[in-house]
């Protein structure tokens, strides 16, 4: 299957699973395991919600993970700082990049926003160096606001 393939699938089936619930826990669950499973080569898939200036771990599939990240450390803590995705071929050259899995090599991060303000982030890593590129951005941007959209944030 292409990757543009791939990327329909699994967006129609995150529009079909979101459109049933509201709760944002539940969605975040649901989302995390279907990108979980669903995309190659990943080895962690999650959220992150921002409660004041710290981002707490939310639902999430992979290996444990850091429970607290400031914002403005770590890619995540960037990506909800200027809230812009991003995209990062290898971490181990991310200035302040957070190890919580030694095993991860590259990431994206997609900021989740409410009223026009960061709410959180959804954080997927991989252990294959560059393995995320502009249509992993372009779709996962696209789940992000399917997420939005049918979530009460």
């Amino acid at each position: 299957m292409t990757k543009t393939a791939s990327y329909t699938l699994l967006l129609r089936q995150l529009e079909s699973i979101l459109s049933m619930e509201t709760d944002p826990v539940a969605n975040m669950s649901n989302m995390a395991a279907v990108l979980f499973h669903g995309l190659s080569q990943i080895n962690w898939a999650g959220f992150y919600v921002l409660r004041e200036h710290t981002l707490v771990l939310g639902p999430f599939q992979g290996n444990p993970a850091c429970v607290r990240i400031p914002l403005g450390k770590g890619v995540c803590g960037t990506a909800a700082q200027t809230g812009q995705t991003q995209l990062v071929a290898n971490v181990h050259q991310f200035a302040g990049h957070i190890a919580c899995d030694s095993a991860s090599n590259s990431e994206i991060v997609v900021p989740v926003f409410k009223d026009g303000q960061v709410w959180g982030v959804l954080d997927i890593d991989s252990p294959q160096l560059g393995r995320f590129d502009q249509d992993d951005q372009s779709n996962l941007e696209q789940a992000v606001q399917l997420f939005i959209q049918n979530t009460r944030l």
